[in-house]
């Protein structure tokens, strides 16, 4: 009697990650690929070929941010280097990206094998899980450790470096079919409840609150939790506030929302942290963009509670006051709860007084750019203007420096006047240049009757530009607008302050024709010199249904975030 059918390495990793319901592989297609390839293909899971294994890690990450399903990118031993600037932007938003990378020889690793480096060591400090596969028989076995660790509590990337001569070798395929778990599909994630006293001390600590806030960092949205965090902030008149840098809970319309919890990009921010006798933080980390939970962001005047889904998290919050570990849903459950327990009595006041300074921000910030008079447009102006043609199913996204600040300003301004837009994306806390092209094919790959923006630096998409090559091969019509400065503006803004000269050094570039390089490719592009002409460019490059390029000669204005953290001379960084 024959035994079971023998098939590749490469072929039982297909079939281990489909198992997982995993539907979309990003890679550069080298010889390494082919045994998976033909395996996805069996599999009849979609491939999307790219012209990078950069890109194919933004790809990747993209959409796995927007879906919250573990996508995969597969790149050979020579592309593991190429992709680890998209695995380290993929571990700041902790986004589930299953790296599969290969490497030399099992025979021959530690003999100076084919291209052979210590992937899994790299790839250790910027992934939840890195390991090398050292058994054919096993690559079931350790797909299903991987999964489950990059969906498990605290998300994130992880990393399966697989031997070339694992890849390409025979097992049977039903290798590792009879060791448990025997069952191997998707199982959701388990998660943490609170413990009763200990949630009952952090509730009656924000039951006696008269001016609290609520942050919102990634847990929440990887837990899937935003409309929960929306009913529990109504619920209590809360004003809500989200974390720099990481995705986006609730829309920037929307009456409970502020802004940024980020006294530069959000001013009034400011005002609540200062006046506020509580915050709560939930799903988030005291990081650099929380400045450690120190003053002057947080002063010693306010109680400060951090809530985290798992024990990762909690760690990382040691300088909270109070801290509790609960799946976010969870918790936001107890908070919703509070009003009929009778014991909720905060009014309005204090929300509307939130909303009364962002109010005056928003006016006074408009006022102020309307007195511009430059011929350039300025790089604010641009971000409001682009978002006129878009609507409630569209969907904007921005790379860069500045050009990343002033858009984050410019979504706030219009969201307090009543714009809607389905999605918000851009870089995580890495703020990584030149992934905003693949996070905008990943947007409209997912959404296609949506119209997809992205406006993106210059400098920022010199550093992923390319990408658009697969814009072209998938047939995947969007649209970049280049805030063209010149060069990267956001570094030599911070040169005129930091050096005795005053002037900056090779932050400057040559006048690009970004618009002529997708002519060249055959898509649509135009050149953008003056504000008037914008707006009419921006709906042809829409109508054309190519991808597009507005090439978009702005000035270069230094953001307040810049400004503020250049304002000493002999300090030029974030913190």
């Amino acid at each position: 009697m024959p035994g079971p059918r023998q098939i590749r390495g490469g072929n039982l990793l297909a079939r281990a990650l489909h198992q997982k319901g995993i539907e979309h592989v990003f890679t550069l297609a080298g010889g390494f690929c082919n045994p998976a390839l033909e395996g996805f293909m069996e599999c009849q899971m979609r491939v999307i070929n790219c012209p990078h294994e950069q890109i194919a890690g933004h790809l990747a990450d993209g959409h796995a941010r927007m879906t919250r399903i573990p996508a995969v990118c597969l790149v050979g031993p020579e592309g593991f280097a190429n992709a680890v600037p998209a695995m380290m932007e993929a571990w700041g938003e902790r986004s589930p990206v299953i790296f599969v990378t290969g490497s030399s020889t099992l025979k021959r690793q530690g003999a100076g094998g084919f291209k052979e480096i210590d992937d899994v060591a790299i790839a250790e400090p910027l992934t939840k899980y890195s390991a090398s596969v050292t058994d054919g028989t096993r690559i079931g076995e350790f797909v299903d450790r991987a999964y489950k660790i990059a969906t498990s509590g605290y998300p994130g990337p992880v990393h399966l470096s697989i031997p070339v001569d694992i890849m390409f070798s025979s097992f049977p395929e039903t290798a590792g079919a009879e060791e448990r778990p025997f069952d191997r599909t998707h199982r959701a994630p388990a998660r943490a409840w609170p413990d009763p006293e200990a949630l009952g001390e952090v509730l009656d600590l924000i039951t006696a609150a008269k001016r609290p806030i609520l942050i919102g960092g990634h847990g929440v949205w990887w837990s899937n939790n935003e409309a929960k965090l929306e009913k529990a902030a109504r619920a209590l008149n809360i004003p809500f506030f989200n974390v720099p840098y990481h995705q986006k809970l609730l829309g920037e319309d929307n009456e409970i929302y502020m802004g940024l919890a980020d006294i530069h990009q959000y001013p009034p921010s400011k005002y609540a942290l200062e006046a506020c006798d509580v915050a709560i933080m939930v799903g988030g980390r005291l990081d650099n963009q929380m400045n450690f939970g120190n003053p002057p962001l947080f002063p010693q005047t306010l109680q400060l509670i951090c809530v985290n889904g798992s024990h990762e998290e909690i760690d990382f919050n040691r300088a909270a006051d109070h801290v509790l570990l609960s799946d976010p849903g969870a918790f936001f459950d107890a908070l919703i709860d509070l009003p009929a327990s009778g014991k909720w009595s905060l009014g309005s006041t204090w929300l509307d007084l939130n909303r009364a300074k962002r109010d005056e921000w928003v006016t006074a910030t408009i006022n102020d750019l309307d007195g511009e008079s430059d011929e350039k447009i300025h790089p604010l102006q641009l971000a409001l203007d682009v978002q006129e043609p878009l609507g409630d199913n569209d969907f904007l996204l921005f790379d860069g420096g500045n050009t990343h600040f002033w858009s984050e300003i410019a979504v706030n301004l219009c969201g307090w006047r009543g714009k809607k837009l389905k999605g918000i994306f851009h870089p995580g806390s890495y703020s990584m240049l030149g992934c905003g092209v693949s996070f905008a094919l990943s947007a409209k790959n997912l959404n296609p009757h949506s119209t997809v923006v992205l406006i993106s630096g210059d400098g920022a998409f010199l550093s992923g530009g390319l990408s658009i090559e697969a814009a072209f091969q998938e047939n995947t019509p969007i649209i970049v607008v280049v805030d063209n400065n010149g060069g990267l503006d956001c570094i030599s803004q911070q040169q005129e302050r930091l050096f005795d000269s005053g002037t900056h050094f090779a932050t400057d570039f040559r006048d690009i024709p970004f618009h002529g390089l997708f002519e060249g490719l055959g898509g649509y592009g135009e050149l953008v010199e003056t504000r008037e002409q914008l707006l009419p460019a921006l709906k042809r490059a829409i109508a054309s249904g190519l991808p597009a390029c507005l090439n978009v000669k702005a000035k270069g204005v230094i953001s307040p975030i810049v400004l503020a953290t250049t304002s000493k001379r002999d300090k030029a960084s974030i913190e």
